[in-house]
């Protein structure tokens, strides 16, 4: 019995070992930007098992360049998980946790933690608050089943004319879409990409090429007018030339019309006028209310208001609108910087330029809504580019 209860045991660690070795991976390589919780997520894993794999230390940093073992598909919930739910935790607030903080760590959603919680959107949490926290509610395979996506896969099958975009330098595919009048959700399923996968230069993707029908029309429009003017009186034709020459806007917008406006310099006011109404609001990171802010919080909630829909995140917001160099920068155009202490290379805090070489921020250092110069060393010095979304 005993020579049989060690032979088990021996067994057991091979059994595991076996088991983690049969799972998919894949080998990535480390671009600029990224994080452990990105790769993961990108491939349906987690970050403990992408460190276990290899033999990362807690807080070590992530180097471009650098080839990770990525695990694939090994955080997935059983089918019938929703038929027997986990009792929610009762989680006290420490210093530093948000909502996002704490439903990523009992994999669940901002929205369920609210709901079961009656909070607001944009409340604050105070520390010692105790929340009630859903646990294993969140299934990534579920975000291919949304609205958005079920559209874009109806769009694509009706598709007869496919071209193929070759990405340069600087290319999102969020500007890629705007280009060809598609939506994200469409470029990813033309091209079977998953979210969050990064684009490279020299690659071909395929976009849907729109026959110029609007052009078309136009031009009937003008054969018509012309004629009316031939058969029209003196006193008429003159009228009929006037009215012709004031409709310069056409019936329908652009894409791009739709999500950036037509009046840059308005906008951009606009967007300096209320972000200036929030100075002196306290900064929290992770919030994103009317009157608590974090970076990124800041520049998404000002946009929004007028009408422009960024990403959440400073990273994902850099990528988002049309590039600008320093000397040309303008009202409204947003700032990006890496201040991270050991400066890691990539852009993790945003602001609003608001001209005479100044930007306004919601700061983590003076903990509220500030207006700093851009000549300042440390901004200065940390500068990673700007974009323009108020077009």
């Amino acid at each position: 019995m005993k020579k049989r209860f060690y032979a088990l045991l021996l067994t057991l660690p091979l059994v595991t070992m076996s088991a983690k070795a049969s799972a998919k991976t894949v080998q990535h390589t480390i671009k600029r930007g990224e994080t452990l919780y990105t790769i993961a997520h990108m491939n349906h894993t987690t970050i403990s098992e992408v460190r276990e794999l290899n033999g990362l230390k807690k807080g070590e940093m992530l180097k471009p360049g650098q080839v990770l073992t990525v695990p694939q598909d090994t955080y997935v919930l059983p089918k019938d998980a929703h038929l027997t739910p986990k009792e929610p935790v009762e989680y006290t607030i420490a210093s530093g946790d948000t909502l996002y903080s704490v439903a990523h760590r009992y994999h669940t959603t901002i929205a369920e933690v609210e709901k079961l919680n009656g909070l607001k959107r944009g409340e604050q949490l105070s520390i010692g608050r105790v929340l009630r926290v859903p646990r294993d509610t969140y299934i990534p395979q579920s975000d291919a089943h949304s609205k958005h996506v079920k559209l874009a896969k109806k769009r694509v099958k009706k598709a007869t004319k496919i071209a193929l975009h070759t990405v340069k330098r600087g290319d999102t595919i969020s500007e890629i879409a705007q280009k060809y009048h598609l939506s994200i959700a469409e470029v990813r399923t033309l091209n079977k990409m998953q979210k969050g996968q990064l684009i490279k230069v020299g690659e071909k993707l395929k976009v849907i090429a729109h026959a110029p029908a609007k052009v078309k029309r136009q031009r009937v429009a003008s054969k018509s007018v012309k004629r009316i003017v031939k058969k029209s009186p003196a006193h008429a034709k003159k009228r009929i030339v006037r009215s012709t020459k004031r409709v310069k806007r056409p019936a329908r917008y652009a894409l791009d019309d739709l999500l950036f406006g037509h009046h840059s310099s308005s906008k951009g006011k606009r967007i300096t006028r209320l972000a200036k109404k929030k100075l002196g609001k306290r900064y929290v990171w992770g919030a994103e209310g009317n009157n608590v802010f974090d970076c990124s919080g800041l520049t998404q909630y000002v946009c929004k208001k007028n009408g422009i829909k960024l990403p959440r995140r400073a990273i994902q917001q850099s990528k988002v609108g049309k590039r600008v160099s320093r000397k040309d920068l303008k009202t409204g155009d947003l700032v990006f910087f890496d201040t991270s202490r050991r400066r890691k290379g990539y852009v993790n805090h945003v602001g609003i330029y608001i001209g005479n070489n100044k930007f306004i921020h919601a700061s983590s250092a003076k903990k509220k809504v500030v207006i700093t110069s851009l000549s300042k060393n440390f901004y200065s010095q940390r500068f990673k580019g700007a974009r323009r979304v108020a077009m």
